[in-house]
């Protein structure tokens, strides 16, 4: 049998760092989770507003609507990252983790059901050590679940619209090696960079996979997804535990 060889933080190449949510974080959310991955750290909230975009109205669609936000705060990074405001528009990679978000909550909601409110999921990345991401829409799903149960609390709406849940995680290959969820230090490193979004049902919303200077082939590719699926596994079932 062949030496696993240990990551720099002692884990195993099948290994997640460790998760911790703490829901309830925001007391003006309808529902709110800090979801701490790792040294990554995010905050996910959501709030409702009894009402849908313009586009909709215009355009005759009926239910509700979900949109999203993802912002990474000045210190969450080892220098300062300017806000976006201060720049005048959204940088572009926010712009494309934030559609992410909006499109895998969107995917695990009967919008129809929903009724005519759109629901507004806010992440705030407050540390950042690699899978912001995944964290964001992981965390986002906990803090969806927890505003759909008081929406139906509050007898807004009489059953939940969610028709599945959804978590997300990172693989890659570094120094010739697969590995789940990547920290900071081996996203830099990697040759290889994939994130999975998935179902409950194993269904996946997002796949989204680049060599970094580098190309990959079909056995690495089903290693990164096996390590992937098997990590979602788990995260799905942390979900469940922590909404009880």
């Amino acid at each position: 049998m062949s030496e696993i060889i240990l990551r720099d933080d002692g884990r195993r190449p099948d290994e997640l760092r460790p998760i911790r949510f703490q829901n309830h974080i925001a007391p003006h959310a309808t529902g709110s989770t800090l979801i701490e991955w790792g040294n990554t750290r995010v905050i996910c909230a959501v709030t409702i507003e009894e009402s849908v975009p313009r586009w909709m109205k215009e355009q005759g669609k009926t239910g509700g609507w979900i949109t999203a936000e993802y912002s990474m705060l000045p210190y969450s990074t080892l220098t300062r990252k300017p806000r976006d405001i201060s720049k005048g528009k959204i940088d572009g990679r926010s712009q494309e983790i934030q559609r992410l978000i909006g499109r895998a909550m969107r995917s695990a909601v009967d919008l129809e059901k929903l009724g005519s409110r759109t629901i507004c999921v806010d992440c705030d990345v407050l540390q950042a050590d690699g899978g912001t991401r995944t964290a964001a829409i992981t965390g986002s799903m906990v803090a969806l679940q927890l505003a759909v149960q008081r929406l139906i609390r509050d007898g807004l709406i009489s059953a939940s619209p969610m028709s599945h849940a959804v978590a997300a995680v990172s693989v890659g290959v570094v120094g010739g090696r697969p590995l789940l969820d990547l920290c900071y230090t081996e996203d830099v490193g990697a040759s290889v960079d994939m994130n999975l979004v998935m179902t409950t049902g194993g269904e996946f919303i997002e796949l989204q996979g680049t060599g970094e200077e580098a190309t990959f082939d079909e056995i690495q590719l089903a290693e990164m997804l096996s390590l992937g699926k098997s990590g979602i596994k788990r995260l799905l079932a942390l979900q469940e535990s922590v909404l009880g």
